[in-house]
């Protein structure tokens, strides 16, 4: 299939941006990453109804979308002739350095490390039988389900009330130092603590990556598959959010269950309804539109530059409003989201005028090409 596909480009946008809504709390929280992590007490209803639109749905939304992307991947090398995966683990390598850099130096909760571990297990897989990808799909699923399980009873009986038991023996959550070194030498002395999400992104990681490919094998990005969308509406979007509502309002000791089962069953229904949308436009794209599909086709910069720009905002090395703006909170942080939204929908569009490729891709793109390079004869 040589022809873009036009739903990728607007899912992949929608997915980094409401990747931010959930980034973006833990960005704005006073207490810094160690906040989030505590457990120490219980957003407000406004503010847990704010995280219920983002959290986890947005995370699973793209993780379908690397499984779609490496089965259009493993295509183009079945056209070419090419073997597999070959080039494809030099490929997750560097995700995966670009994920650690990412880590080291900006976010501490970044997914590209894990999305990288994942791809080089799922590349193996992608072209096995239809029996073996689902044995995968199942025992991954069984693991996963069972981690989540197995730590959200431990939480429950930590704290019965299921509410504001901290996985850390109720220690209170240290201020993030001020400085961008300090914050490097704390996510370095924190690493087996912030990297622990890898535990969960792996299993649940292959299990939506191989489910990305096998729905865009049942044709679910073209006219045909008008059907499977509708079941995966249904049951995502009519199942899936009210179970996310409950469990979003069910306390801390939920919060595994809420993020890593019920929200990727959401992410189901958004991908299904959000490309019903773009198959059903007719006509030119309209602003909205345009910036989304910008933002999804220089997706790795976005990812990276807006978590640039929500620490700029966020830190006290930066402008500090999350110290300055706490009093405000929750309102002033979907304004924030919205704010750095519309931001790089601009800039991602002003560049796609004049370069096919974000900034970063740019440079991953070499960085992908360097080793196969051959030098051209000397003309004699």
């Amino acid at each position: 299939m040589d022809r873009r596909i036009d739903a990728l480009d607007v899912l992949r946008g929608v997915a980094i941006l409401g990747t931010l809504g959930t980034n973006i709390w833990i960005f704005t929280d006073p207490a810094g990453p160690l906040g989030i992590l505590s457990f120490g007490g219980e957003p407000g209803v406004v503010e847990t109804f704010l995280r219920f639109l983002s959290n986890g749905k947005f995370l699973g939304l793209l993780t379908l979308l690397f499984g779609v992307g490496l089965e259009l991947q493993y295509r183009s090398a079945a056209r070419k002739g090419v073997r597999w995966p070959g080039r494809y683990l030099w490929r997750a390598a560097l995700l995966l350095a670009e994920g650690a850099v990412h880590f080291v130096l900006i976010f501490e909760f970044d997914v590209l490390m894990g999305y990288a571990l994942t791809s080089m297990i799922v590349a193996y897989l992608i072209g096995r039988s239809r029996r073996a990808v689902t044995t995968w799909m199942v025992a991954a699923g069984t693991l996963h389900v069972a981690m989540v399980g197995l730590l959200t009873l431990a939480l429950l009986t930590a704290s019965p009330g299921g509410g504001t038991g901290s996985p850390g023996g109720g220690t209170a959550a240290v201020a993030y130092p001020g400085g961008w070194p300090d914050q490097v030498r704390l996510r370095l002395d924190n690493l087996v603590l912030f990297r622990a999400e890898l535990v969960f992104i792996v299993p649940l990681g292959i299990v939506l990556f191989l489910l990305g490919a096998r729905l865009m094998r049942a044709g679910l990005f073209e006219e045909r598959g008008a059907r499977l969308r509708g079941r995966l509406m249904a049951a995502g979007l009519g199942a899936g959010v009210p179970l996310n509502l409950i469990t979003s309002f069910a306390g801390p000791a939920w919060f595994m269950v809420d993020r890593y089962l019920v929200a990727p069953l959401v992410a189901l229904g958004l991908l299904a309804l959000i490309t019903s949308i773009v198959l059903g436009l007719r006509g030119e794209p309209g602003v909205l539109r345009r910036g989304l599909t910008a933002v999804g086709r220089t997706a790795l910069s976005c990812y990276v530059f807006q978590n640039v720009a929500a620490s700029v905002l966020c830190y006290g090395w930066g402008l500090g409003l999350a110290g300055r703006l706490d009093g405000l909170r929750p309102w002033w942080v979907p304004v924030a989201w919205g704010g750095i939204c519309l931001l790089f929908m601009v800039l991602a569009s002003l560049w796609l005028r004049r370069f096919e490729r974000g900034p970063l891709e740019l440079a991953w793109q070499w960085a992908y090409q360097a080793p196969f390079r051959t030098r051209a004869p000397a003309r004699r």
